[in-house]
């Protein structure tokens, strides 16, 4: 159970749409590149549709019947649309509007897929928009279709004529041949024949005076003015609308997946611990590893409260030892530990800086150490092989490498042993990252209190939840976390000059040299 952090997600609020924008807002990047994929969508959509026209033709459609003579059949019993409007699509008719535009045959199926039939509902209509990249062959096609639906309904027409007159005039012809017999037989004609005879031959006038043709053209397509579709403009606009949508999208994955710690809240419940500082940006500053005692930058009152939180939170008996640790990159934390020992040593007290890590990191060479003077009686009770630190106007703090030059778990939690043994008010411990290095979770054992040094959008939330089992499962104590939200360019370019973890090198021995027996030690700065 963890107690109030002095610290508040700026973005806290019990909202969770609010919550999800934020997450979405991260990835102003992705709404960016979506913005930009519709609107460039958008042009290219209006550049293919610039050089496309549509022209319509509307057909009237006549029945084959008689109009004077259906009384009581409605008119849209006359003509089956539905059939006629398959008709008007088919390859037929393409072939015929083929001819017409003086296109060869092997063109039809590409003419066929330009046009478009509609029937108006509850009309006798039929209507053709065809399509061309340009306005006179839009035209001319929308024509050329509409006039090849007529042929070729006229043939039909024709052609059911020819099959209703062909049976007839074989009935008359069989009744005149009668009527020529009797006449030889010098038998009176029938009657019956003869009205029969006169019967049929009036149904055949009937038949092939009646007009075949398939319809009238009630609208004639002309060249239209502007291209199909929306303008510019109107897909510009859609294309923004849906690139925003698209980025949106793309961000909400991006955050969903993101395993990032990008908040405060997101630090606690990662740790189950309070955030006790927030360590901004100080990209004026030099790269000197220690800034408490020497400048005034926002980083080093920062560093100022976090030792301020840190008492606070250690009770009255102050904050003992207490481990300062990354998850992967120990660069920060020797940062944050350097600077928190010196804002101890500022409030008062004496404050001894532990590196226990098992090989030399190199932040000896950083620390700005003073030449052996003769310790004064305040001083003489520093542990063996400790060194003083100048940390200007902060004043003086002691510092100590544990490290045993073995990454062996059990020798490195000797040499913590070892220094962390000696009495003293407050001691800073920092060693390797917790989750490369087992003897980190070794000294975590030892210590009062364990301070996590996490960088925002550098660290995962799952390595922090990995140290908090491992630290409760051990029985460390979890203090809280420290962010760090500063640009980290000026810090890399220190770390690519500081020495990895690795065999000590000469500089470094050179650098402290352990005390002899006497208890007195020597300095070399080279």
């Amino acid at each position: 159970m963890t107690g109030p952090t002095p610290f508040d997600d700026r973005y806290d609020e019990p909202d969770q749409l609010r919550d999800q924008l934020r997450r979405i807002l991260r990835h102003r990047f992705l709404i960016a590149l979506g913005i930009l994929l519709g609107v460039f969508g958008g042009l290219v959509l209006s550049v293919q549709r610039a050089h496309t026209y549509t022209a319509t033709s509307e057909v009237l459609v006549r029945s084959t019947t008689d109009p004077f003579g259906t009384v009581g059949v409605a008119a849209d019993n006359q003509v089956s649309m539905s059939t006629e409007q398959r008709i008007a699509s088919s390859a037929d008719v393409a072939q015929r509007a083929a001819y017409i535009l003086d296109r060869p045959g092997s063109q039809a199926g590409t003419l066929g897929a330009r046009v478009r039939v509609t029937n108006p509902q509850k009309s006798q209509v039929l209507r053709f928009e065809f399509t061309a990249d340009s306005p006179q062959r839009a035209a001319r096609g929308a024509n050329a279709f509409a006039e090849a639906y007529l042929d070729d309904r006229k043939d039909r027409n024709d052609a059911a004529v020819e099959r209703a007159t062909r049976a007839l005039d074989e009935q008359i012809d069989v009744l005149n041949q009668r009527l020529a017999r009797d006449k030889l037989d010098r038998v009176a004609a029938k009657p019956a024949v003869q009205n029969q005879l006169y019967n049929l031959q009036k149904r055949v006038l009937d038949i092939r005076s009646r007009d075949t043709d398939g319809g009238d053209v009630v609208r004639k397509a002309t060249a239209p003015d502007l291209p199909v579709g929306p303008g510019l403009r109107t897909l510009l606009g859609l294309g923004l609308v849906c690139g925003l949508l698209l980025g949106i999208v793309l961000a909400w994955v991006r955050s969903a997946l993101d395993n990032r710690v990008r908040s405060v809240g997101e630090a606690q419940a990662a740790l189950r611990a309070p955030v006790l500082g927030i360590l901004p940006s100080d990209d004026g500053g030099d790269d000197a590893l220690l800034t408490v005692g020497r400048t005034d930058a926002p980083r080093t009152e920062a560093y100022r409260a976090l030792a301020f939180r840190v008492r606070q939170i250690s009770g009255p008996a102050g904050p003992g030892q207490v481990l300062v640790v990354a998850p992967r990159r120990a660069g920060v934390a020797e940062e944050v530990a350097a600077n928190l020992a010196a804002a101890l040593a500022e409030d008062g007290g004496e404050v001894l800086l532990v590196d226990t890590a098992p090989d030399t990191s190199g932040l000896a060479a950083q620390l700005p150490l003073m030449p052996y003077e003769a310790p004064t009686l305040e001083e003489a009770f520093l542990p063996p092989g400790s060194v003083l630190v100048d940390a200007g106007v902060a004043g003086r703090l002691a510092f100590a490498a544990g490290g045993t030059g073995s990454h062996n778990t059990a020798a490195g939690a000797t040499g913590a042993d070892r220094v962390l043994s000696e009495p003293g008010s407050s001691t800073v411990v920092v060693t390797g990252p917790f989750l490369t290095h087992a003897d980190a979770l070794a000294v975590a054992q030892r210590v009062d209190g364990v301070l996590v040094v996490t960088g925002l959008d550098g660290t995962r939330r799952d390595d922090l939840r990995q140290m908090q089992e491992l630290i409760g499962c051990s029985g460390g104590r979890l203090l809280g976390a420290v962010l760090d939200a500063g640009r980290p360019r000026r810090r890399l370019r220190a770390l690519r000059r500081r020495p990895k973890y690795g065999p000590a090198s000469r500089a470094d021995q050179a650098a402290m040299e352990l005390p002899a027996q006497d208890g007195t030690f020597t300095i070399s700065r080279r």
